[in-house]
């Protein structure tokens, strides 16, 4: 529900906050589909509707046209969207958790493989080569490793001497679960549909208990919208043309 981003999230769900005037869930797919993932299943809960009317009226949205209200024939004056993207949006509860989404989505997988991320990270991250860590190590999932700057600049004192002074270093030597996971149909075993299950707690806990999760390291760009000031963030990146995500 993105409670720390409530002056957002309030009136429509956090994926559907805009960094320039694009839901961070649309720069999301444009990573993926960039790389050639262009199939999409999205996981609705929390002001689901909001998401489902976007991606049904996406063409009209992004189009100039004429519409003929007594046929409700469209005619559009330019292209459409270049976006070639397959999306199935599901109704996975407003109150289930990260794990129980994922379960509840399983009949319409039809791959060995399938890929998971959240709805609000982007990275320069290239997915293609995140897959082929993935199918190297024959594990049942990946999960990618990030290194985020630090919040606060970094003083190195000595006594009441300042010695070293870093705004907002990256912090090297911590590596976080940045989303963005490769799994095998078999990590469905580990997860529940049940409301509670949370995809960090048991079911990865357990895949990392039986040696059969691996971290692929991206040295690069990743940022999460967890909070207003890293949405203002995001936008300030947005609006000075130096988009590290921006790899389409």
């Amino acid at each position: 529900m993105g409670t720390r981003l409530r002056e957002e999230t309030e009136f429509r769900p956090k994926p559907m906050v805009e960094i320039g005037n694009r839901p961070i869930l649309w720069h999301i797919m444009k990573i993926y589909s960039t790389y050639g993932f262009s199939d999409f299943i999205l996981c609705l809960g929390y002001k689901g509707e909001i998401i489902k009317d976007y991606f049904y009226h996406y063409a009209t949205r992004n189009s100039d046209f004429t519409i003929e209200l007594s046929t409700r024939e469209i005619e559009f004056h330019n292209s459409r969207p270049e976006e070639n993207w397959r999306v199935t949006l599901v109704d996975t509860g407003d109150n289930a958790m990260t794990g129980a989404r994922i379960k509840r989505v399983e009949k319409y997988i039809d791959e060995d493989l399938f890929m998971v991320t959240y709805g609000d990270g982007v990275t320069d991250l290239d997915i293609r080569k995140l897959l082929a860590f993935h199918k190297s190590h024959g594990k049942i999932g990946t999960v990618t490793g990030v290194h985020p700057p630090s919040r606060y600049g970094e003083l190195r004192i000595v006594g009441n001497t300042v010695y070293s002074f870093r705004e907002k270093p990256q912090e090297e030597e911590a590596t976080i679960n940045g989303g963005y996971f490769v799994f095998k149909r078999k990590f469905f075993d580990y997860l529940s549909a049940d409301d509670g299950c949370i995809l960090e707690r048991a079911p990865l806990e357990n895949l990392a208990a039986k040696n059969q999760l691996k971290v692929y390291q991206h040295m690069g760009f990743w940022q999460c919208m967890d909070t207003y000031r890293d949405l203002k963030l995001l936008n300030e990146i947005w609006a000075s043309g130096k988009v590290p995500w921006r790899v389409w």
